[in-house]
């Protein structure tokens, strides 16, 4: 009787692992002028949308390896997990620290915290936007919460290197410097764009992320 009491929380389990595409908290077009709507809705519907379904297909590939013991073909689908599982990841909260009220600074604990790590809210800007710029090729400018430490730290990563999985940083705000999130407007000049995207960082966003890191 016990036993059978668990098939319908694992069989609901199973059904629960298919990823889905998170709605935006807002429309397309609510962060213009800085990020258009074109962009959005590309950037949404059609590039977070193919992580997901790709990362959907691999787990499924993933999980028949596994019951088949069949070692060689996990280790082959490593890449795609990381890539796929990755820009999921990465996108799901990029969303979240984007706002049409967002811009300015931030307050309370995660100020006081920047102000501790980088001597200044502008110093801590001018570096995160640097490194940023500085991806070479595609990927991720990133402000992290080193547990270990207890501190902030800025990182980049390369193409759609989960934070922490790369690095054991817990993502805190991320700035996605793939061509799609700016080339229709601010085509090749990604400092432009980089310069824009403060007008809609979501402080209240990464705030909560920063006070839950610290539990």
């Amino acid at each position: 009787r016990s036993s059978a009491k668990l098939v319908a929380p694992l069989g609901c389990l199973v059904s629960r692992q298919k990823h889905t595409l998170p709605d935006l908290p807002y429309d397309y077009a609510a962060l213009e002028p800085h990020i258009n709507a074109e962009i959005m809705q590309l950037h949404h519907s059609k590039h977070h949308a193919t992580y997901v379904n790709n990362l959907n297909v691999v787990e499924e590939k993933y999980k028949e390896a596994l019951a088949k013991g069949d070692v060689t073909t996990q280790v082959s689908l490593q890449p795609a997990l990381k890539f796929n599982g990755g820009g999921h990841i990465n996108h799901s909260i990029f969303w979240t620290n984007l706002s049409p009220n967002g811009g300015g600074e931030p307050k309370g604990e995660l100020m006081e915290a920047i102000k501790r790590d980088f001597g200044s809210f502008a110093n801590f800007k001018e570096k995160l936007t640097a490194v940023s710029v500085g991806v070479q090729g595609s990927g991720w400018g990133w402000l992290g919460y080193n547990k270990e430490q207890g501190r902030l730290q800025i990182a980049a990563c390369a193409n759609q290197d989960p934070l922490q999985g790369t690095t054991g940083l817990i993502p805190l705000l991320g700035i996605d410097v793939w061509e799609h999130a700016y080339y229709l407007q601010y085509k090749n000049v990604r400092p432009d764009y980089l310069k824009a995207i403060w007008n809609v960082i979501n402080w209240e966003n990464v705030s909560s992320r920063y006070a839950t890191s610290k539990k």
